[in-house]
């Protein structure tokens, strides 16, 4: 492994108090805050700092290390109790290999099966008798973590007052001008020459979801692909639950009066949702890895997951984590739902995959109050927003995502079970909901049109440009809406985005099993040891122009807590209990985690 590979770092722990400055990644450091101060930082630090030093044991399974012998594996907490509280359970789980995906399939084939292979993140997926995970675990260099389900985000709200469409590319609703996006489309036209429901002019956009129902004329021809990965029973063909026709529709619609922030955008569908809106992780994974296979064939440059695991986890080492960032560095700009579990405003951990991920946009829900002004947004009080377990701000950005309209099957059960909120027009049946599911292909959009007018963008330059181009929110003065409101134009005419993610950058390296490059999650943890300041240098170049003035990085610092203050030695897994949601305790509650 390479450890502190590029990032110019101090290992002398005693000087990380008087730090100070400002990040979109560690939010801010700052040091001398008084007695009162101190202890909150220290309630704040101290879980960030638990997970990190928890993270220790997986330092050695999670990493891509060739230059040491096979390290002990990891299994994950939840699977240890199950182990012994429910042995005869069979349990759904996810084995990463250090040394690749038929080392996975084989170790789990000797206790179970090894039913889908996960080349993406070196992976198997299967079932095992719980007595028998320790066993499993005895074998050097596996990660053994729970196949998990993922839930939607989408959240019901009362309909409003409707305004009749008009004809060709328009909007009746405000969000499409807050975000700018409508400035965009007849630079798209005019780069083609076509009309909207000729071939496209933006690259394609995957979506991660429940379907598409690709006969509505929000889509016109661009459905080019239509793949269902769906292995849980209860899906029906095209998109039996509703939520990801909407999505689509509100990044890529292009129906009268009724246009998405991307109309010109190509649509490939991952269908990995059953009709209740339920999935496996590695179903999620799969998608994933059908899109880093596919991407060249679809022209896929954006894929957008309005979706989140159901337990929480270190992006360390969970797959659908993993899996993203192959994306990511594969040219693939992953968009993520922030999700809706916040109560009241107020911060919680953001500790869901695929939204924890450092390297991911994570997107968050505003509140436009009828108005285009960002000087009257707020952030929707359910839109989450914190740190990380392992210590990143999140979300980085936010859109609106209260009383979206988008189109949905009539048939769905999204539409069965909120008949209130469904509009029926002669062109369709839509829904008006709200959601990060719904900020995040405003977002996906976006990022379509960037890269439909600027094709040389990388992710990373992508990302930098939506969040030095991001409007103040006067009325937000937390990092519940990160660092401002998406901005389209803006984002368009930054001539050299900075990179947000340059601190990051320099913890990859090449990955040995396949072409590419991954994340050396274990260089990256001794650098965030040694010092809290390894990633200011994401800080040094590019934005010193960017005034974010209202929003007050302080409000959540923990850089008053040293590192020496914790003996990492003497924290171990089981003293925090992060206990995995059961099947059965979400299997009727699909809107269980929305509060407000």
């Amino acid at each position: 492994m390479r450890g502190n590979k590029g990032s110019g770092l101090r290992g002398n722990r005693g000087e990380v108090r008087d730090e100070s400055r400002q990040s979109g990644l560690w939010g801010s450091r700052r040091g001398g805050r008084g007695t009162e101060g101190r202890n909150q930082a220290v309630r704040r630090g101290l879980l960030i700092v638990l997970v990190l030093a928890l993270g220790a044991p997986l330092a050695a399974s999670a990493g891509r290390s060739h230059n040491h012998s096979t390290p002990p594996s990891y299994l994950a907490p939840s699977l240890q109790r199950a182990a012994t509280q429910t042995p005869d359970a069979k349990i759904p789980v996810i084995v990463q290999s250090l040394d690749g995906a038929p080392q996975a399939a084989n170790a789990l084939e000797r206790f179970g099966d090894a039913s889908v292979r996960l080349g993406i993140v070196d992976a198997a997926a299967g079932e095992i008798v719980a007595s028998e995970l320790p066993e499993l675990a005895e074998r050097p260099g596996l990660v053994i973590t729970p196949d998990q389900r993922v839930l939607l985000d989408a959240k019901p709200v009362p309909a409003k007052n409707r305004k009749k469409a008009p004809s060709a590319i328009s909007s009746t609703q405000l969000w499409p001008a807050a975000v700018g996006v409508d400035q965009l489309w007849p630079r798209l036209f005019a780069a083609t020459g076509r009309d909207h429901q000729q071939a496209p002019a933006a690259p394609a956009i995957a979506f991660v979801d429940s379907g598409i129902d690709a006969s509505r004329d929000d889509f016109g021809d661009r459905v080019l692909a239509q793949v269902d990965l769906t292995t849980l029973p209860g899906n029906s063909a095209g998109d039996g639950r509703g939520h990801g026709t909407l999505v689509a529709g509100i990044a890529a619609g292009s129906a009268e009066g009724r246009a998405g922030a991307a109309p010109t955008a190509g649509i490939v569908s991952l269908d990995v949702m059953d009709d209740q809106g339920m999935a496996r992780t590695s179903d999620v994974v799969a998608a994933a890895q059908w899109i880093l296979k596919n991407r060249k064939q679809y022209d896929i440059r954006v894929a957008n997951f309005s979706l989140h695991a159901a337990a929480p986890t270190s992006f360390r080492w969970d797959p659908l984590d993993k899996a993203v960032e192959k994306l990511w560095f594969a040219g693939v700009v992953v968009v993520a739902a922030a999700g809706n579990q916040a109560k009241g405003g107020q911060s919680t951990p953001m500790a869901y995959a695929p939204g924890n991920d450092p390297f991911a946009i994570t997107v968050g829900a505003l509140d436009l109050h009828s108005s285009t002004n960002p000087e009257r947004a707020d952030t929707a009080s359910w839109s989450a927003w914190g740190y990380t377990l392992d210590g990143f701000a999140k979300p980085e950005l936010a859109a609106p995502g209260r009383a979206i309209v988008g189109p949905v099957p009539a048939g769905s059960t999204l539409a069965a079970e909120r008949p209130k909120q469904v509009i029926h027009t002669p062109g369709g049946t839509y829904m008006e909901l709200s959601g990060t599911s719904l900020s995040t292909p405003i977002v996906a959009g976006v990022v379509a049109d960037l890269l439909a007018l600027r094709p040389e963008l990388t992710p990373d330059q992508v990302k930098g440009a939506l969040m030095h181009e991001a409007r103040s929110l006067r009325r937000v003065k937390t990092l519940a809406a990160g660092v401002g409101e998406v901005y389209a134009p803006g984002a368009l005419a930054l001539p050299a985005p900075p990179n947000p993610n340059r601190a990051l950058d320099a913890f990859l390296v090449h990955d040995p099993e396949e072409e590419g490059v991954v994340f050396d999650d274990v260089s990256w943890l001794d650098a965030a040891k040694a010092s809290v300041s390894w990633d200011s240098v994401s800080w040094l170049d590019g934005w010193a122009d960017v005034s974010w003035a209202e929003v007050s990085w302080s409000d959540v610092s923990w850089s008053d807590v040293s590192w020496s203050d914790v003996s990492w030695s003497d924290v171990s897994w089981s003293d925090v209990s992060w206990s995995d949601v059961s099947w059965a305790d979400i299997a009727d509650a699909v809107y269980g985690d929305v509060a407000g």
